[in-house]
């Protein structure tokens, strides 16, 4: 088994999500293992807002588009990809925001007529993982999931009362460990005025915390797997420092996950080992996570299996992953011409080379 080498590809990919930071998204991460594959070929950066820290690196991207907000709709995004297209054939994409995904899926016989690929599972199940089906549907499939209820109303939290600390959860971003209903309040609000209803009320598991980054083979198999334990924590939850870990009881659960779910492409399940000994699925997220490089660094490129995958060529399972393997995230000053930001803000768009 080994890592796949793109050093003799000759293609256009792009990549979402360059925002780094105290909340970075997984653009960066992912970009910089595929040049570490020995890609050689253009990366197309499609962000969403000028400030996007990754657009300012020298070296990462050598074009990048602002995209519309996956809110206007598919006819705005299938347009300004049209466009990019047009300006630059891109033959991968790799979407990495929670909240964009579903337009690529949906939209993947559109890209795919532009000779736009992706790796992505179906829609169908892409759905099954949202977080207000995972309490209906995993259980009866013998993966445990914390209690969970939806609201849609703040006075609902009263029903639950006596059973805080919870946690309290939007649709598709944030969660806050909610010490008492006042505390619950509070964060309803907050959540709400951001990402809509439902709320998500979930019963909370003492225990240690694991996250798992996989490619799933869309059949029920996986192309690559890497655990790792998180080290340090900001107080918005990310971790920024964890390590790889040898479990065999955690591998054997997120395998049970993706073989019940026959899961197509990357994604990040957050696990909770209880102390009664029990694992239980927290979260599903759809997409790398920030964290991925981890995976690269303890040897098995994901990033790179992606691409490939999205051009329909056979990939061998990745290499075992080495335990042991520690990241630490650190912050970094970016400093560039004002103009760079006034190219991206008034045009819309930045040629590098």
């Amino acid at each position: 088994m080994a890592n796949p080498d793109l050093s003799k590809l000759a293609i256009t990919i792009a990549v979402t999500g360059l925002k780094t930071g105290d909340n970075p998204q997984p653009g960066v991460p992912v970009i910089r293992s595929i040049r570490a594959a020995g890609f050689g070929g253009k990366i197309i950066g499609l962000v969403y807002d000028s400030l996007e820290s990754g657009i300012y690196l020298d070296g990462l991207v050598d074009e990048v588009y602002q995209m519309p907000y996956p809110s206007a709709g598919a006819e705005a995004f299938l347009a300004r990809m049209e466009y990019i297209n047009g300006k630059c054939p891109i033959d991968v994409v790799i979407p990495t925001l929670d909240a964009e995904v579903i337009l690529y899926i949906r939209l993947q016989d559109e890209l795919e007529r532009l000779g736009i690929h992706t790796f992505l599972p179906t829609e169908s199940c892409f759905l099954l993982r949202d977080k207000t089906k995972l309490g209906t549907f995993f259980p009866p499939k013998g993966v445990s999931v914390p209690e969970t209820s939806l609201i849609s109303d703040a006075s609902q939290i009263l029903s639950v009362k006596d059973q805080f600390p919870m946690m309290i959860k939007g649709k598709y971003y944030e969660a806050y460990k909610a010490n008492s209903p006042e505390e619950a309040f509070k964060y309803f609000y907050e959540i709400q005025e951001r990402w809509g209803l439902p709320i998500i009320l979930q019963k909370l598991v003492p225990g240690d915390e694991y996250n798992i980054v996989i490619v799933g083979d869309g059949e029920g198999g996986m192309l690559g797997m890497v655990p790792q334990k998180k080290l340090v924590i900001t107080d918005k939850g990310k971790g920024f420092g964890g390590v790889v870990v040898k479990n065999p009881e955690l591998d054997d659960f997120a395998a049970k996950v993706i073989s019940i779910l026959k899961w197509r492409g990357p994604c990040e399940l957050e696990v909770m080992r209880g102390f009664d000994g029990v694992y239980y699925l927290i979260e599903i997220n759809p997409r790398f996570p920030a964290w991925v490089r981890l995976a690269e660094g303890s040897g098995q490129n994901q990033p790179a299996a992606v691409v490939l995958k999205a051009l329909g060529m056979d990939v061998d399972p990745l290499p075992q992953c080495k335990s042991g393997t520690l990241f630490i995230r650190h912050a970094e000053d970016i400093i560039t011409d004002i103009s760079v930001m006034g190219e991206i803000s008034a045009k819309s768009e930045l040629i590098r080379r």
